[in-house]
């Protein structure tokens, strides 16, 4: 078992997960703000999600660069010509200039509703693909047990929506109106969330010698601890029982089940992340 794993080494270290949340967060925090054109409730969002998405944006960005072994090489990702349009890498530095470029265009216009809510609408559906961009960067990895996946994306957009929901119910200064639809977006993406990580599970169980080396990693030691511990069991299953709970619908509960949410959500994306690379550091 094993004998065949070719590289040697984590290529993708545990701050790219921190990447993923919060650009993740930033994405739907953004949505959330968009939302509030058509959904009355979500108006005291606004503003202050705006802020909020604009403000992670800066700091996610601030992580890749500050990852590169030469800082001042990003400036390269900004040049088409080094562009190759198969890698979603690339899309997403397209997907993350666009989405800056935009968010500036939207802050300029904030205060004017008709004139903002057209950046409100075309940043959301940039928005939106960051969370799709990152589940590419790992589900294109042919031999990678778990993340070689179409569940990827989808799971990194619903990860996305219940973390960023998670930091809204902070932000909406107890409008009970607003804290309802975020409890519901909650329950139905943490549900979503349970559903296709409980997949990968029983399909990476059942994989060949590479994914059954994977499943056990991945659900013992430290990792298992982090990913079934924190992940699926502190940071999945019990808030969905609590949001289900009469005591879900109170401002506690709520607040209670987006921490314990939030914590999950960087969880499953940090061993989702390093799990699957553990793997070709102990077999050669």
């Amino acid at each position: 078992m094993g004998d065949y794993v070719v590289f040697h080494d984590v290529a993708w270290h545990g701050v790219y997960a921190l990447y993923f949340f919060l650009i993740g967060i930033s994405a739907a925090l953004y949505f959330f703000s968009a939302l509030s054109f058509y959904r009355e409730e979500f108006k005291p969002l606004r503003a202050t999600s705006f802020y909020g998405a604009f403000a992670l944006l800066a700091v996610a960005g601030l992580i890749l660069v500050g990852d590169l072994s030469q800082p001042l090489r990003f400036v390269n990702t900004l040049n088409p010509g080094y562009w190759n349009m198969s890698s979603p890498l690339v899309w997403g530095t397209i997907l993350i200039v666009l989405y800056g470029l935009v968010s500036v265009w939207y802050f300029l216009k904030l205060g004017d509703e008709k004139a903002a809510k057209l950046p409100a609408v075309i940043g959301a559906v940039i928005a939106l693909g960051l969370p799709i961009y990152t589940g590419f960067d790992l589900a294109v990895h042919q031999a990678r047990p778990v993340w070689n996946t179409p569940l990827m994306p989808v799971l990194f957009v619903a990860l996305s929506l219940v973390s960023g929901a998670a930091v809204a119910s902070f932000l909406a200064k107890g409008e009970a109106r607003l804290l309802g639809a975020l409890r519901q977006i909650m329950l139905w993406t943490t549900g979503a969330t349970a559903v296709m990580v409980l997949s990968l599970l029983i399909t990476t169980a059942y994989g060949g010698s590479s994914d059954e080396l994977t499943y056990m990693f991945m659900t013992s030691g430290t990792i298992g601890g982090i990913f079934v511990g924190l992940g699926i069991l502190g940071g999945t299953a019990v808030p969905l029982v609590l949001l289900l709970l009469p005591f879900g619908k109170e401002r506690a509960g709520l607040l209670l089940s987006s921490v314990l949410i939030l914590v999950g959500g960087l969880s499953l994306r940090y061993s989702i992340l390093m799990g699957p690379q553990i793997v070709q550091t102990f077999f050669s």
